[in-house]
């Protein structure tokens, strides 16, 4: 009996394809000297965890190895990183001793965790105070309690943030109460299976493209329902699109962009690819739920609002659907309220530009990056938030999924044309967005200013 026991513990660990560190059985039993006289290996251990827990939380390769700089130098050691989208390479050098270690992290998929990212900023902040006197043991105790860190949210709370914030972007995008009521329902469950999927460490591919067509075939069960059964005008499924834009990959691409301008290509390609892979597939589930039931993107019904009224209604959606995939990327809510308090301002700037001015979809996209990510850097210093927490929702509500939808379901039915203008829409917009938040960077951030 017990050699069965042992024959199945060694195949279950053997069918682990990403092992865990076993962090606590690196450190010495002994190892309670401070840890700026700990050997290197040790020294390396804690600035590696370190790099491999903000990678872990979605933030770029800047902040992952401006992090990992911060620690060496309070540890008195060199570092150098090669930063990918799950994994880094690097090595410390330790010039008194003549001596360097390299090591190779990874981890087992990608994600987005605004809360741990606080956490792990407000750590490299107490460490470089407090660092000197900490031992190796208590070092790792604190990193162990971000790693193990649980989420603030259920897939029922994630469902429900989902439901109010595509609702609310279907409204910006110009849809009615029908099309938010039917994309509420749509959403909310569509995200509530991906969360689930996703809380039992399903493939990315498995939970995505089942979250978008559970999303997509409520919303078309719900508004064929209100269509024979109160007689709405078909149109209103033009809304359908808004009930699968929960999938938008919000921080990989924002990131991305900040990396590439960092230089970090390695970092910034594998990101952008992982992006564009995610928008691949929930645009093409989309497409083969629509063309199996003969739907058509056809334009929204007019609301028939007065300029302002429209202006006054954008300000509360915004903050509604900034704070819902604020909470969708694990922000406490006081982060999320003030991630949605900058996206109210920044994306009605952006609408009002486009609808009051000459200006392009594209620039006004700019300058609405511009102001998200100005004002995010005035919030950073008031409060301490991270940036990349305020800027990213403050701006996914940006990114133009009606287009990219168009396009791939004119290009999949072979109106190239047609499919080829909306996609070029929609890359001009994504080109744009970062670069907004590139200069604002720039402007307001003398680290990130420089190159070195």
């Amino acid at each position: 009996m017990a050699k069965t026991k042992q024959s199945k513990q060694k195949f279950h660990f053997k069918m682990q394809n990403h092992m865990e560190i076993p962090w606590s059985k690196v450190i010495k039993p002994d190892a309670h000297q401070p840890v700026t006289q700990a050997t290197l290996t040790e020294k390396s251990s804690v600035i590696g965890r370190v790099g491999m827990i903000m990678l872990a939380c979605g933030t770029g390769a800047w902040r992952v190895r401006d992090s990992m700089n911060t620690m060496a130098r309070i540890l008195q050691v060199s570092c150098s990183a090669d930063i990918g989208l799950v994994s880094l390479s690097y090595s410390c050098f330790d010039a008194q001793e003549h001596h360097s270690v390299t090591e190779a992290l990874s981890l087992p998929k990608s994600g987005v965790n605004t809360d741990k990212l606080a956490a792990m900023e407000n750590f490299i902040t107490l460490f470089e105070s407090e660092g000197a006197f900490l031992s190796v043991q208590e070092v790792h105790h604190l990193l162990d309690k971000i790693q193990n860190k649980p989420t603030n949210y259920t897939p029922l709370l994630l469902g429900l943030a989902a439901a109010c914030a595509c609702s609310a972007f279907v409204f910006l995008l110009g849809g009615g109460p029908v099309e938010m009521f039917c994309t509420f329902l749509g959403a909310g469950l569509g995200n509530y299976t991906r969360a689930t999927m996703n809380k039992h460490h399903l493939t990315l591919f498995a939970g995505l493209a089942t979250g978008v067509a559970v999303a997509c075939l409520t919303y078309l069960l719900v508004s064929r329902l209100l269509e024979f059964s109160l007689g709405i005008n078909v149109a209103h499924e033009a809304g359908y699109i808004g009930s699968m834009l929960f999938a938008i990959p919000g921080f990989p691409f924002i990131t991305s962009g900040l990396d590439i301008a960092k230089s970090d290509m390695r970092s910034g390609i594998e990101r952008m690819v992982h992006a564009a892979t995610i928008i691949i597939v929930a645009t093409l589930v989309g497409w083969l739920v629509a063309l199996a039931s003969d739907l058509r993107p056809d334009n929204f019904v007019p609301l028939n609002l007065t300029p302002w009224q429209l202006c006054l209604l954008r300000l509360p959606a915004s903050f509604v659907g900034v704070f819902g995939f604020s909470v969708m990327f694990n922000s406490s809510k006081k982060m999320a309220a003030s991630a949605a308090c900058l996206g109210a301002i920044a994306n009605t700037l952006r609408l009002e530009l486009v609808d009051l001015t000459a200006l392009p979809p594209a620039a006004a996209a700019f300058f609405g990056a511009l102001t998200a990510g100005l004002l995010a850097s005035v919030v950073h210093k008031k409060i301490g938030y991270p940036r990349i927490s305020l800027t990213v929702p403050a701006i996914v509500i940006m990114v133009p999924g009606l287009y990219m939808y168009r396009a791939a379901y004119y290009l999949g039915v072979g109106s190239i044309a047609s499919g080829a203008q909306w996609l070029l829409n929609a890359l001009m917009i994504f080109v744009f967005l970062p670069f907004g938040l590139i200069f604002a960077r720039i402007l307001m951030d003398a680290d990130w200013r420089y190159s070195s």
